[in-house]
């Protein structure tokens, strides 16, 4: 038999499960994540931000447990929910017991804080017998005390070895639907964690994330550059961009992010100018409205936002359609054609016009 001339890439070599109606690894699309803020026992205003996360593009929620009383809402939640609900169950492994017997769709845990492996073993068993995956997230702040403080190894070694005794308990005891996380808020040391865990446990499909990376602009910088790294290498089969802000902005830079890279479109990419001198027109505004209208359209399309003649249709010739500005107007063009010129303040709408015209 021939051998293909294909080299498979990381994440092509893991196991599938699945997560829902949601594939994760196994060569299958890299799934968008985010988790729920709303407080867990609020289901309508859980279900009303799963909402808003499914219309952005979100494709697994996860949203967390903390007591046993709020597993009524997480009931409901489940079984409202047009997506996937992942339990993220921390120090009480009954609670997720039981959140597998409620509808969970996948369990997230860290074995170090629910009250070490022999305590896993009731969640293993439940998340079996509701045939569903189990999450194993190591973080930097909650490693086990005797490896935490072992001088013979770095960080990252830390977090992978930690991950690996967690997956390879598991798979011991027959469970083999597994997805792992090591997560720190450092950049190189999340990229170095994750690819010792790529060579470590080839097999098993990795959620890949900066955990606490900040605000939106600087946890959206760190995010980028790890997770590019990563997904640029072929590592990481799920993702969150993790943001101290509203989850539907970290959906879309999740996009974004995958987008940029080529590896899934789903919405219209913006390319403009930085501005300069010879612009005479407000094309920051301009700009800025543009992106959020473009929000609205659920289709893969590259527009540009040009500021003058030099960077006009000839600069952004491989764009779909686009505006180059001059004093006071601007001319749309498609793919790099004249179709209409337009006064400044009928630029936006002249654009949006023509887009819904391709």
């Amino acid at each position: 038999m021939e051998e293909s001339n294909h080299a498979m890439r990381p994440n092509e070599r893991t196991h599938r499960v699945m997560v829902g109606s949601v594939p994760v690894g196994g060569g299958a699309p890299v799934a968008v994540q985010s988790m729920l803020n709303v407080p867990a026992a609020d289901a309508a205003g859980n279900l009303a931000q799963i909402e808003r996360l499914a219309a952005a593009g979100c494709e697994i929620v996860r949203m967390a447990v903390p007591h046993p009383a709020d597993l009524d809402a997480f009931e409901r939640v489940c079984a409202e929910s047009p997506l996937p609900v992942v339990a993220d169950i921390h120090f009480d492994a009954d609670i997720a017991v039981a959140a597998a017997k409620r509808g969970a769709a996948a369990l997230r845990i860290n074995p170090g804080n629910i009250g070490g492996l022999a305590r896993t073993d009731a969640v293993l068993d439940a998340a079996g017998q509701a045939g569903i995956p189990i999450r194993i997230g190591v973080n930097a702040g909650s490693l086990d005390q005797a490896l935490k403080d072992r001088t013979d190894l770095s960080l990252p070694e830390k977090l992978a070895a930690s991950a690996v005794e967690y997956a390879g308990y598991c798979k011991e005891r027959g469970f083999e639907d597994l997805v792992v996380s090591a997560k720190a808020h450092d950049v190189m040391t999340t990229v170095r964690t994750y690819r010792l865990l790529s060579e470590a446990i080839p097999t098993v499909p990795l959620h890949i994330g900066v955990t606490e990376a900040g605000t939106q602009f600087q946890g959206t910088i760190k995010s980028a550059c790890g997770l590019g790294i990563l997904l640029e290498e072929g590592i990481g089969d799920t993702l969150r961009i993790s943001l101290t802000d509203d989850p539907v902005t970290e959906v879309r830079a999740a996009w974004t992010l995958l987008s940029a890279l080529d590896l899934r479109r789903r919405s219209p990419e913006i390319i403009s100018c930085p501005t300069c001198g010879r612009t005479e027109v407000d094309l920051i505004g301009i700009a800025h409205e543009v992106d959020e209208r473009l929000q609205k359209i659920g289709r893969p399309l590259k527009v540009a936002v040009m500021g003058c003649v030099v960077n006009g249709p000839s600069e952004a010739a491989d764009a779909d359609i686009g505006v180059a500005c001059g004093k006071g107007s601007g001319v749309v063009f498609v793919k790099g054609n004249v179709v209409r010129k337009v006064s400044e303040d009928a630029i936006v709408d002249a654009l949006i016009e023509e887009i819904g015209r391709l």
